[in-house]
């Protein structure tokens, strides 16, 4: 029976038969607003808080002030603190963006991994990182590497990625096939707000629930109900994959 790494996300843990296999690198999805950015927070802060798994923060869309005051905005309240004392190591834009040479930035990222002794990884965003290679050979490449790294120094990883579809897209890339897992959150609109789901579409060995389930997004960040909704799923006239 292979390790487990626990998301600590009410619910997610129980449909992922007990939590993400050590080393995995999924894939998280979806349209902006979907929750995201929260999940891989809420993975990085229970990670410290509840598992005594340091974590790493890569951010190419936000500065360190404002990843802070967004877990503290879920009540995370002690997310600074854990930055300081290095259990949360965090790159912002600043330091991912700061050289005009992003492929050097990355080697120095991917050296700094090596050194380490965290157990969590979260780059937000997927779609942010492919957009500084110039060709499809390029950034092939350097996901190839990347992810490689990620598994070699032990790192449990969330790749969060941006869709512009409501509805998870049929297109499979390249990341798809890198990654051991894959997560879409998802949101409907209604007369009153929206409705918001989760689906973990693939988590490879493990026996998973395939089931599309309501989430809500609250004080304390997601929480996943364990109760299927695909049934409300299919009347939006959606094809999943």
């Amino acid at each position: 029976m292979p390790e487990l790494t626990k998301t600590g996300i009410d619910g997610l843990d129980s449909i992922l038969d007990g939590g993400i296999i050590e080393d995995a690198t999924v894939l998280v999805s979806g349209n902006p607003g979907t929750g995201k950015s929260i999940l891989g927070l809420q993975f990085i802060y229970h990670g410290v808080r509840e598992f005594d798994e340091k974590g790493i923060y890569l951010s190419f869309e936000e500065n360190a002030s404002d990843i802070e005051q967004a877990a503290e905005s879920i009540g995370f309240d002690e997310w600074g603190t854990l930055v300081e004392n290095g259990d949360i190591l965090v790159y912002d834009k600043r330091e991912l963006l700061g050289d005009t040479d992003f492929g050097g930035t990355l080697d120095r990222l991917l050296e700094a991994f090596e050194e380490t002794e965290y157990e969590r990884l979260v780059l937000d965003s997927l779609t942010m990182f492919e957009l500084f290679f110039e060709t499809e050979k390029e950034k092939r490449t350097y996901l190839l590497k990347f992810s490689d790294i990620l598994k070699e120094n032990g790192l449990t990883s969330l790749l969060i990625n941006e869709q512009a579809a409501v509805f998870p897209e049929t297109d499979i890339g390249l990341e798809n096939f890198l990654t051991d897992g894959n997560i879409y959150l998802i949101q409907t609109p209604t007369e009153s707000g929206v409705n918001r789901y989760i689906w973990v579409a693939k988590m490879r060995k493990q026996n998973i629930e395939t089931d599309i389930f309501p989430m809500e997004i609250g004080e304390g960040g997601i929480t996943v109900h364990e109760r299927a909704a695909g049934f409300s799923m299919m009347d939006q006239g959606s094809s999943l994959p």
